[in-house]
């Protein structure tokens, strides 16, 4: 628990103070590789102290039923799930006039996190709600017999704070219906105090985040599955692996709801969703039952849609997977001479399907192909051999960059962006930087390595380029990419 330091009087207090108020908030390196040793996957005391925190808001958890909330899991594609999903309800504002929206993490600002009909929360709402929470819990106790360590000052850590913030934001703002995205895992996610959603959803299931959720697919499935709640539809994928399926429909019966798989609707095949990648079909079908559920629950339509692959979507519908907008994930920007090819993937799923994507939108023309990549924190280097296999066959790249998430020559972080829960000797020392161009090395020894202490720079690098035209995948960490994005900017405005 974090005791914090104290802040100037409210009537002087800006969003940069929140910002690193917020900060301090954050699990250091440290902290977060001695709960990795532990091994403490079922920490239930983590759950129940949100309970707590939202009482010292002034909340009861039933509270928050009112926002009428889509819960969202699962291992790749629950963001894009997610913004569909909300994009999708935008369409329908004469009947539910604020639809929130609450991801992570975020790319450019925290305030990418709680979005009020598909816009970031600005800067004014988000320092009068931070600091509200921030001083209630500053003001308020709780039980000693309960919970001893929550002492007067304390307060939740990095992501549980923002998570209830997003509720008392949504609340304050009368949100009509909220989309939910769970941070990690699901059963013991801050997310999780919702006690009736009006639907949740599971995306694709994969290996992640295996110190907190298990090594199997299905410890991974009995986690995420712990979102269902009584008599709030459940929806799936179709294609979920067998053993992880098993598993989700057995937590279905245990919480006494139903789990229905949904299959790929035909009729994406020929509209243009706002977010690239033959694989976000998937991801759109699901977001298209869950936003119908949401809807009929809220007898805002009559029927729902149905569940067929043939079946022909409403007109709000295929609008709303038009619009859709979610920076970072196979996104494209030109900037003069070099095609910036953009996507956060993190995991083994998540790289395959995005190399896939960079691939196929590249490999028929000669210009010159450039990686630029970082994983600080995971498997960095079985992540750079899965890129290597899918792209091996298809296009060849002429150079390597291996940055840090630093994200600046001078060696700071922007304030959003402001990261310790990393090792700082490792990113001082360039120690990952180092071992990914050894490994590209030997599974691509033709390709010039570079290794760069910042994202800045490995940008100003590329742009030093001599040649006519060049497409660089940047890939392997959202934090690289929203680093990437705030670099991109500055030089775009100047």
């Amino acid at each position: 628990m974090l005791i914090t330091p104290t802040l100037r009087m409210a009537s002087k207090r800006t969003y940069q103070d929140a910002l690193t108020a917020l900060n301090s908030l954050q699990s250091n390196y440290a902290n977060i590789m001695a709960v990795r040793q532990s091994g403490d996957r079922k920490n239930r005391m983590s759950i129940l102290e949100m309970y707590e925190w939202s009482r010292r808001l002034g909340y009861k958890v039933s509270d928050f039923n009112k926002l009428n909330i889509v819960h969202i899991t699962g291992t790749k594609g629950k963001g894009s799930t997610a913004a569909f999903t909300s994009s999708i309800l935008q369409q329908y504002q004469d009947k539910l006039t604020k639809i929130g929206l609450y991801t992570s993490p975020h790319l450019r600002s925290v305030r990418e996190r709680i979005r009020i009909n598909g816009e970031p929360i600005s800067e004014s709402k988000f320092t009068e709600y931070f600091f509200q929470v921030w001083d209630k819990l500053d003001k308020t106790t709780s039980p000693l017999n309960e919970f001893p360590h929550m002492v007067p000052g304390s307060k939740p850590g990095y992501f549980k704070f923002l998570t209830l913030l997003s509720f008392h934001a949504f609340m304050k703002e009368e949100c009509s219906c909220c989309v939910y995205e769970v941070g990690v895992g699901g059963e013991l996610d801050s997310t999780n105090i919702i006690e009736k959603p009006v639907t949740c959803g599971v995306s694709l299931l994969g290996i992640d985040h295996t110190f907190m959720l298990g090594d199997t697919i299905e410890e991974i499935a009995w986690n995420k599955g712990g979102i269902f709640k009584k008599d709030a539809p459940a929806y799936t994928i179709m294609g979920q692996e067998p053993a992880g399926l098993k598993v989700l429909q057995e937590r279905a019966k245990e919480r006494e709801t139903s789990l229905t798989e949904v299959p790929t609707f035909k009729q994406l095949d020929n509209i243009k969703l706002g977010i690239a990648g033959d694989f976000q079909k998937t991801n759109a079908s699901l977001a298209v039952v869950l936003a119908s559920q949401a809807l009929n629950s809220l007898s805002i339509i009559k029927e729902d849609t149905p569940i067929n692959s043939d079946s022909i979507l409403p007109e709000k519908f295929i609008t709303g997977l038009k619009k859709t907008i979610w920076e970072g994930r196979c996104q494209y920007i030109k900037t003069g001479k070099i095609n910036w090819y953009i996507d956060g993937a993190h995991t083994k799923e998540s790289i395959e399907a995005a190399s896939r994507w960079f691939a196929q939108e590249v490999a028929s023309n000669n210009n010159k192909k450039i990686l630029l990549f970082n994983q600080q924190t995971r498997d960095a280097a079985l992540l750079l051999k899965v890129l290597h296999s899918v792209t091996n066959n298809r296009l060849n790249f002429s150079e390597a960059l291996f940055t840090t998430n630093v994200t600046w020559k001078t060696g700071s972080y922007n304030a959003d962006l402001v990261s310790i829960n990393v090792s700082q000797e490792q990113v001082d020392k360039l120690e990952v930087q180092k071992e990914l161009a050894s490994v590209w090395k030997d599974l691509s020894s033709e390709t010039k390595s570079n290794i760069c202490a910042n994202i800045e720079s490995a940008i100003n690098i590329i742009e030093d380029y001599d040649i006519d035209e060049v497409d660089v995948f940047v890939t392997g960490s959202l934090h690289l990419v929203g680093g990437f994005l705030v670099v991109l900017d500055k030089y775009n405005n100047q």
